[in-house]
């Protein structure tokens, strides 16, 4: 499936009004210069999921579930210390709904918010707690997050 997704850093936590926190804790099995491989739990369930660069803000991405046993298995021996934990508020804005990421461990202080589009040039409102766009900024991927934590720019 084809993923469009804008990501931008978060100025205020007005968000959290109008939802509440989905922990999450997800972990990088393989990487390289094409995707990478993760595994990741929250919400009582667990997704194995391969995400590869097409071309501006486009990815492909493919999840499947997979047993919550099992994904903490492969957290545990196969992910090292390329882990991410995060809590998640989901809002609905203008149509559109928005996952906002508080990090947690060695991304703490880190709130990012995504936004999944339609196309790579469908217009939105953004709320008022959106900071600056950081979608071209590699750092601010879970996956260079996990290698490169946030509490070490």
């Amino acid at each position: 499936m084809k993923e469009i997704e804008r990501k931008f850093l978060v100025i205020n936590r007005n968000y959290r009004k109008e939802a509440r926190p989905v922990p999450y804790r997800q972990g990088y099995i393989m990487q390289d210069d094409k995707g990478h491989l993760r595994v990741r739990t929250g919400n009582g369930k667990a997704v194995l999921g391969f995400k590869q660069h097409i071309s501006g803000f486009s990815r492909w991405e493919f999840e499947y579930r997979i047993p919550v046993a099992d994904a903490k298995e492969m957290l545990i021996h196969l992910c090292a210390d390329r882990i991410v934990e995060k809590d998640r508020y989901t809002v609905l804005y203008k149509g559109l709904l928005w996952e906002i990421d508080e990090f947690h461990g060695r991304n703490e202080g880190l709130i990012v918010a995504e936004v999944e589009l339609s196309s790579e040039d469908q217009f939105f409102e953004k709320p008022a707690w959106l900071g600056e766009e950081v979608t071209y900024d590699p750092r601010y991927l879970n996956v260079h997050l996990a290698r490169h934590p946030f509490g070490e720019w």
